[in-house]
């Protein structure tokens, strides 16, 4: 999954996106409302992890016009401020969740699936199609019923194909889902990583197939 992390205190920052990235998500972090709001215009999120207090304004100012602007990305809201009129203001402008400050960083990733899994309209953790069974939370991978080890990228980039069969994913997009804007990489990499997924998934009924100048899409052989 890729987040967005609008936390402005670089200590816990850092502590949020070491968590996550151990996890395998794909963390941009921003420290204020300005570059945050210059993320989102680029870029498309999974997940949304946002404080209220921020040096150039209220993030609740950035969470109105997300919504306004008709973004369904889930948002966690992560503030000191601990009242309960805060919590119901910030839910009400459209956060999905509210997280109060100090918190515990294995309650945040609780948090960050619960919400993923109610955006899904699922409360499974693992993904079933054909004869491949896939828990993004475990990182398990089950191809005609034999466990299979993938890399990090690679278990990203299945979780994607997984969540839209059918769907065409152009290298630029995958690019931009499985890295960071810190991330120098280049389009060939992408290649890279759908052959070592053909591969691991030749033994099943899916397959990925190239369109050529438009992407890739994963394709379920009924």
């Amino acid at each position: 999954m890729k987040f967005l992390l609008v936390e402005d205190n670089q200590d816990l920052a850092n502590a949020i996106l070491s968590r996550l990235q151990f996890s395998g998500h794909v963390i941009d972090h921003a420290d204020n409302l300005e570059d945050a709001q210059a993320y989102t215009l680029t870029s498309e999120y999974d997940l949304i992890l946002l404080d209220i207090m921020l040096p150039d304004g209220d993030g609740r100012s950035f969470l109105k016009r997300h919504r306004a602007n008709n973004h369904d990305t889930p948002v966690i809201v992560l503030t000191a401020r601990s009242q309960v009129s805060d919590r119901i203001g910030s839910l009400d402008l459209g956060a999905d969740d509210y997280l109060t400050k100090p918190f515990d960083h294995a309650e945040l990733e609780a948090r960050c699936r619960a919400v993923l899994r109610r955006k899904s309209g699922t409360s499974k953790t693992s993904i079933e199609l054909g004869r491949v069974i896939f828990d993004p939370v475990a990182g398990h991978l089950s191809v005609n019923g034999q466990m299979v080890t993938l890399r990090n990228r690679e278990l990203r980039l299945l979780e994607l194909f997984l969540n839209a069969p059918n769907t065409i994913f152009s290298k630029q997009k995958l690019v931009d889902r499985l890295f960071s804007y810190d991330n120098d990489v280049s389009e060939n990499a992408i290649e890279v990583y759908i052959g070592r997924l053909r591969k691991h998934l030749k033994p099943s009924d899916l397959k990925i197939t190239t369109l050529r100048s438009l992407g890739y899409r994963l394709d379920h052989d009924s």
